[in-house]
């Protein structure tokens, strides 16, 4: 029992001395690991095999892929959209690539509340290769 409450001391003593620079570099690459990438979404497939993740900057301006990979087709966009079905969408323009991570500026103004949805539209066919909700 008396070395339950040595070894309790101890540990204490250790993790009251700890050094305030260390203590404020922890916070801050929690802060960091906890505020990038808040909103995101896993692809989703729809026509076609489409994966990776849609994920906002922290200042909800520019949406990102990451280990992004879909098939080709004839013209395919990047919608932010209200469902699915592209009812209601804004278009981020044509599709940068089938493959890797990339960036898309979002509209100012674009309530993204509403807009949740990223669609790989096909647009010659109506038809979406797949999706992810921003949550």
């Amino acid at each position: 029992m008396k070395n339950w409450y040595i070894i309790l001391i101890f540990i204490l003593a250790v993790s009251c001395s700890s050094d305030d620079d260390n203590m404020n570099e922890i916070d801050e690459s929690l802060e960091m690991e906890m505020n990038e990438d808040e909103v995101k979404g896993d692809f989703v497939s729809g026509a076609h095999e489409t994966t990776g993740v849609a994920s906002l900057n922290e200042a909800k301006t520019i949406l990102k892929f990451t280990d992004f990979k879909t098939d080709n087709g004839p013209l395919l966009e990047v919608y932010l959209s209200t469902d699915k079905d592209a009812t209601e969408y804004v278009s981020l323009g044509v599709l940068k690539g089938i493959e890797g991570d990339f960036q898309y500026d979002i509209p100012e103004g674009t309530d993204l509340m509403k807009f949740n949805y990223v669609l790989i539209w096909c647009v010659d066919f109506s038809v979406s290769f797949g999706h992810a909700i921003l949550e």
